[in-house]
């Protein structure tokens, strides 16, 4: 199943959370790791989405009020097919940011070579 990463953040957080189901504002703690980060109109926004998105595929069940215009979900809390797939992502081997430096035998392999 393809997710974005806040969709992954998301699924992450309500597994790491202590109680059932995580709050609202833990899901916004996303946007602290960005330089520039959206308004905090635009982060509302985003994470309904996601977490609308998350609910039509059944991994999380939201909790809130729901009106005939909009829905207010406070907290989600994740199903069965949920905690699968949060499983599925903590087996997959994570990437992280390496960045490789060049030694000197690597530059002069490179320059005997021309």
């Amino acid at each position: 199943m393809k997710l974005s990463k806040l969709q992954k953040y998301i699924l992450l957080q309500c597994w790491y959370w202590k109680r059932k189901k995580a709050p609202r504002q833990e899901l916004l703690k996303f946007y602290d790791s960005y330089k520039k980060r959206p308004s905090e109109e635009d982060m509302t926004n985003i994470i309904t989405k996601s977490l609308v998105r998350l609910i039509k595929k059944n991994l999380v069940v939201g909790f809130g009020e729901l009106t005939s215009q909009k829905t207010f979900i406070q907290s989600v809390r994740l199903t069965r097919e949920g905690r699968k797939e949060v499983r599925r992502l903590l087996d997959r081997q994570q990437k992280l940011p390496l960045k490789i430096k060049k030694t000197r035998n690597q530059k002069n392999k490179k320059s005997s070579k021309v």
